[in-house]
């Protein structure tokens, strides 16, 4: 019950810094010479996963091809350092701001802040369970689960036990990835019992809880995990129950991720996991500027289909989201359960492009 006191009094330090910001402003700053590079404000979520650091590394890059100037702070998955982190982009001058909560439910008095200041706000990877922001750029969670589903539900010929490793059921990402997920198996294979463990987006959390599933139900043939923070220990638990074996073997497990980081696209092709679903975290970073410099600009955006293989919705009055394309992933490049699939060598993949020049 303590992080919401601490939640009001940095909105309440937040609405203070904004007024001093809009008293103090100008229409140019050091790193906005003559307003020529519009100063950008991104707040990293977390800097100890993969696929958030390879989103640290495309950001600068595609600020660099935008034309913007750009200011970056890190929240370290905590919504008082986030809260903290506004204040500070808005004194630096930043004309919009980009981040990506990780506890969407609280983050609100933040948002309201930031509206009331007339800064764009653009949300990456999540979106607010409340308030409003410029754009909401995302993939289509609940397709995640979707696609993990029909995986499983096909090779496991429509029966079977398997594990969902949750992330933090306060994130929209994970409600959506679950909801997806079971009403995939619902409706096209009764027969395949899930157990649902929550993890806190927590390695350490999914292994204690895996490695007790398969202890009780040591006919577990699949796993889904809604993220790849769970990659390792799911891996070292499998290999001590000796379950880490090839996919022709009796005794695997199969394995589905959720990211399509370049370790994942190698276990995929290696047989030491099965699929995954790739996030274009590539296309965050790109599309998120691209949008913070277009609510600069004072354009306006309505649902339906992109000039880049997207379709912006209408989730709610006020908030629309540009769903990105996120592919299933495999080793053999097949159709699951009516869904295709790229290979893990597809050049087209973020995870095998982000080691080059």
């Amino acid at each position: 019950m303590r992080p919401r006191p601490v939640l009001f009094s940095a909105a309440s330090a937040l609405s203070a810094l904004v007024l001093l910001g809009a008293c103090g402003g100008g229409s140019g700053s050091p790193d906005t010479p003559g307003g020529a590079k519009p100063l950008v404000g991104v707040d990293y979520p977390r800097s100890d996963t993969d696929f958030w650091n390879a989103y640290m590394r495309y950001t600068p890059e595609y600020a660099k091809q935008l034309g913007l100037s750009l200011r970056t702070t890190n929240s370290q998955n905590d919504v008082a350092k986030l809260a903290a982190n506004a204040q500070t982009l808005i004194l630096r001058g930043a004309k919009a701001i980009a981040m990506a909560p990780q506890s969407t439910f609280a983050i609100a008095p933040i948002l309201a802040q930031l509206q009331a200041a007339k800064i764009p706000v653009v949300t990456i990877d999540t979106r607010p369970d409340t308030g409003k922001v410029y754009m909401v750029v995302r993939a289509d969670n609940r397709a995640y689960g979707e696609k993990a589903c029909k995986y499983l539900g096909t090779e496991l010929g429509g029966r079977g036990k398997v594990v969902m490793l949750q992330g933090d059921l306060s994130s929209i990402n994970s409600r959506d990835r679950t909801e997806g997920f079971d009403a995939c198996m619902k409706a096209n294979y009764p027969d395949v019992k899930v157990f649902a463990e929550t993890t806190n987006w927590d390695e350490d959390v999914a292994a204690r809880k895996l490695q007790t599933d398969l202890t009780a139900h040591p006919d577990i043939k699949g796993i889904y995990m809604q993220a790849s923070f769970a990659l390792s220990s799911t891996l070292h638990v499998l290999r001590e129950q000796g379950l880490l074996v090839s996919p022709g073997n009796p005794k695997h497990v199969f394995v589905v991720s959720n990211d399509g980081i370049p370790r994942e696209l190698e276990d995929i092709s290696a047989g030491t996991i099965d699929a995954t679903v790739s996030q274009p975290v590539d296309l965050y970073a790109k599309y998120a500027l691209s949008y913070l410099k277009a609510a600069i600009d004072g354009k306006t955006f309505e649902p339906g289909r992109t000039d880049h293989d997207s379709t912006i919705v209408r989730v709610r009055d006020g908030l629309l989201e540009d769903q990105l394309s996120a592919p299933l992933v495999t080793a053999d490049g097949g159709t699951y359960g009516g869904v295709p699939s790229l290979k893990s060598t597809d050049p087209s993949l973020w995870g095998n492009s982000l080691g080059r020049p």
